[in-house]
């Protein structure tokens, strides 16, 4: 299994901004970006087809964050703008062979990088 690495997360002030990025992905159909809060399960944040760009996204983050490939870098990243507090959590990147919003359908996971966001 090929393994994602994911960088660029931090603590920051409500309504700031952060991005994140996930390499390894490029050779699969799709790479979405899932975050998983202390105590609770993971949840779907994201996603990206690498064949054209079509992009999903959760009805929380959905006007805020934007899922986006930078194909120089051959990386998928995450823009998160006017976070808030519950938008903590860590987020993992991951890729697979279909568009799913379940954990369980991707066969590759990068390590989570933690986003923290204070009021």
């Amino acid at each position: 299994q090929v393994q994602l690495v994911e960088s660029g997360g931090g603590s920051v002030q409500a309504g700031d901004s952060l991005r994140l990025s996930c390499a390894g992905s490029k050779h699969f159909l799709c790479t979405s970006w899932f975050r998983q809060a202390p105590g609770k399960e993971r949840e779907f944040v994201a996603l990206i087809a690498w064949n054209g760009g079509t992009t999903y996204y959760a009805e929380s983050v959905e006007g805020r964050f934007t899922i986006s490939e930078d194909s120089a870098k051959n990386t998928v990243d995450l823009q998160m703008n006017n976070l808030k507090p519950e938008d903590t959590a860590v987020y993992y990147c991951a890729a697979g062979a279909h568009y799913s919003l379940i954990p369980r359908e991707y066969t590759s996971w990068g390590q989570g990088t933690q986003v923290t966001v204070s009021a």
